[in-house]
């Protein structure tokens, strides 16, 4: 704790006059352009990572970076992205998934969820990660097998995202994109699911050739009415 109390007195004496400037201004509102939706890992620091500002980037993290798939229960996770889509319009929302990811390891060793029975239970929406692979690299295990999980499961939280009304209206309109990423720590590289080549691939420092995982749009954005005069 004292760590952290030191951290925010140096961070307020070294607060520049732009920064206080934008906290003012940020005092009154937020207007972010993507929603990330992380591990919990402290490993995983996306502001840091992106170098970017308050007020750009609307952070959600939990255990393994999951989306539950939309039913009648309502977790926090799914509330946080219906907010950020209909309240805040971001245009992206990315899950980004991790190298070494605990969430993941336990998938390859259930036994290690043993007196934690919550975790086991919110890991159940990982479950496709784990039948993907057990079905189709039955033979790999150990850092490859870990590395298939990973990406299975980013793969599959995009699908159960897709599920949201609020996401799925969004992305039929055009109005928001969703991706899947892999951060590996060690590297600090990032590669990025394209759903067309079936595969992660490096993110590329052009923007245009970033690929993403939503379909193509089928309606135009709506415009508001106008009122008669």
């Amino acid at each position: 704790m004292e760590r952290l109390i030191q951290g925010f007195n140096q961070f307020r004496r070294e607060m520049t006059t732009e920064q206080r400037e934008l906290f003012a201004r940020l005092a009154s509102g937020q207007t972010p352009h993507t929603m990330f939706i992380t591990c919990a890992d402290s490993r995983v620091m996306p502001e840091l990572m992106f170098s970017a500002q308050p007020g750009e980037l609307f952070v959600y993290r939990n255990v393994g970076n999951i989306v539950p798939p939309y039913a009648q229960h309502v977790s926090g996770v799914v509330a946080a992205i219906e907010y950020a889509v209909t309240a805040l319009k971001v245009q992206h929302i990315v899950i980004c998934g991790h190298s070494d990811c605990g969430a993941m390891k336990a998938l390859q060793n259930p036994a290690a969820l043993k007196g934690k029975p919550s975790v086991e239970q919110w890991l159940k929406h990982a479950d496709v990660a784990r039948y993907v692979v057990a079905e189709n690299r039955p033979t790999i295990h150990g850092e490859e097998g870990l590395r298939y999980l990973t990406e299975e499961n980013v793969v599959g939280q995009l699908e159960h995202m897709r599920t949201l009304p609020a996401v799925a209206a969004a992305m039929a309109n055009g109005s928001l994109r969703i991706h899947g990423w892999i951060y590996d720590i060690a590297k600090t590289e990032i590669t990025a699911f394209d759903p067309a080549e079936g595969r992660f691939r490096p993110l590329e420092a052009d923007a245009t050739k970033i690929p993403d995982a939503t379909p193509h749009a089928r309606f135009s954005v709506r415009l508001p009415v106008a009122s008669a005069a």
